[in-house]
């Protein structure tokens, strides 16, 4: 068997059956009870922990966010499920762990020249076995869209596409984990129509997200609304980018003391937030803000040397906190308290429980979320008990643009305390999170009964989820480096 899962594997007809029946007993239970609050799930591609002006920017303007944080909770040790995306977004589906499906890099991944260990047999798709939150939520009597980028199927195939994962409409979403372009014509063959020239793809999706709203403003919905912003390719949006070249150059411009210096990852980002603050616009437009659950956060860290995620360690597909720690901001109207903030630490797989149990659907309709904890008691009161201590990670991969933590590793938090194994040797680090951020100090060597501890839970917790291991390559060649580093293109001259 490919996957260890401490649940059978139902045929999915019988798990839809089971999930209809106990959410039609809940609702036949509450007929008189107020409607169901909506719920609008938000996840940027690629935005670091530091991305947005409330989580720190120097740079970049996102007032809709920064709304959303005024009025909800924001959460500052969120963190991704994975270092790249496919796996945090088949997290987020599912409630599980990355290792424990399988889906363990972006699909489909990519492999070095020289590599000294060949990667698992992975999973490329999300299978059809699998119970999605969207699932759970259209059994419940929802209204469920995605509208933006999926990346869980194979090339070429529509089998996995989201209105096969319990969505009604799927606007964009494909096998594929970035957009041709993001000016119009888009060619993204579930994107119709296509847009006009120079229609720009971030603000395109705020819009059909708004249609969607108003078509089924009368019955509770669950909207998904997965941005490829800020994902290559690096394509602000004109007159924002032209903005943030002023501003930039207004503070000294590439020698200025700015931690953020990009314009066109800066227009992007405020892009986005322009969307994002148009479908709060119709929530509020329909009376319906104060029964929508919206929660904001990113698939994994900010990529180097694009944007800068100091004073964290690195970025996006490396093992260090900059790849890993997201920002998060969750607004539950009546329940939030606004401008509050949680230190606690939570996990891509806990959104699952989590908004099953915001939205009042029965416990057991997160039965198959067995890695996710719910923080909702956080979310009534941010100063209750954090609902879990400890985290893991397991990424038997390569990538060659982040090299820097970025070979082959797993890795646990435990406290204030991580560790990190890197396969390729399997040597160790070790880091005081709270007290080393940027994780500078490594404390293998002066700590060795921590690292041992440390160590054994990781390898038990691999072993439970059966974590899928690389295997040594016999044509490793050790006097060449694993990546032979790619030419970068000469820039055409100006004429």
């Amino acid at each position: 068997m490919r996957r260890t899962n401490p649940l059978p594997v139902l045929p999915r007809f019988i798990v839809r059956l089971l999930l209809l029946s106990g959410l039609l007993t809940c609702a036949a239970a509450h007929a008189g009870a107020p409607s169901k609050p909506n719920v609008v799930l938000i996840l940027a591609d690629d935005l670091g922990w530091t991305d947005l002006a409330c989580f720190g920017s120097d740079l970049v303007e996102t007032p809709n966010l920064d709304r959303l944080a005024r009025e909800g909770m924001k959460f500052t040790q969120n963190y991704s499920a994975c270092t790249v995306c496919s796996p945090t977004r088949a997290a987020m589906m599912t409630g599980k762990y990355p290792a424990r499906l399988h889906i363990t890099d972006w699909i489909p991944g990519a492999m070095p020249d020289n590599p000294k260990l060949l990667v698992p047999d992975w999973t490329k798709y999300l299978p059809l076995e699998e119970v999605t939150v969207a699932e759970v939520f259209k059994a419940a009597g929802y209204a469920t869209a995605s509208i933006g980028k999926w990346h869980l199927g194979m090339a070429g195939n529509v089998t996995y596409y989201p209105d096969k994962q319990g969505f009604d409409l799927n606007i964009a979403g494909t096998d594929k984990p970035q957009p041709p372009t993001y000016y119009a014509p888009y060619k993204i063959p579930t994107l119709s129509p296509e847009g006009k020239e120079g229609e720009y793809l971030t603000d395109r999706l705020g819009e059909e997200a708004v249609k969607w709203i108003e078509s089924v403003k009368d019955k509770p919905f669950f909207l998904y609304l997965p941005h490829f912003a800020v994902h290559l390719p690096q394509q602000g949006r004109p007159d924002l980018t032209a903005k943030y070249e002023q501003k930039l150059a207004a503070k000294g411009g590439a020698n200025s003391a700015l931690r953020h210096k990009n314009p066109a990852y800066a227009s992007m980002t405020e892009a986005m937030d322009q969307a994002i603050g148009r479908v709060r616009a119709k929530l509020a437009e329909l009376g319906l803000t104060e029964r929508t659950i919206v929660i904001f956060t990113s698939d994994n860290g900010g990529r180097v040397p694009t944007t800068s995620n100091k004073p964290l360690r690195l970025g996006k597909a490396s093992a260090y906190e900059g790849g890993v720690r997201v920002p998060m901001i969750v607004h539950w109207p009546g329940v939030t308290k606004p401008g509050s903030v949680s230190n606690a630490p939570v996990i891509t797989m806990d959104l699952f429980p989590t908004i099953v149990e915001m939205a009042g659907l029965p416990a057991s309709a997160a039965r198959t979320a067995v890695d996710g904890v719910s923080f909702a008691s956080i979310l009534r009161n941010p100063a209750a008990k954090a609902t879990r201590d400890t985290l893991f990670w397991h990424y038997p991969h390569h990538q060659h643009y982040q090299l820097g933590g970025a070979m082959p590793y797993g890795a646990v938090r435990s406290g204030d305390f991580k560790l990190v194994e890197f396969f390729n040797d399997m040597h160790v680090e070790l880091y005081n999170i709270r007290e080393d951020i940027g994780e500078e100090r490594d404390l293998a060597t002066a700590q060795p009964k921590k690292v041992e501890e440390l160590r054994r839970r990781l390898h038990a917790w691999r072993q439970e989820v059966g974590a899928q291991m690389p295997t040594s390559n016999p044509k490793h060649n050790p006097a060449r480096p694993e990546y032979t580093p790619a030419a970068k293109a000469k820039k055409p001259a100006v004429k």
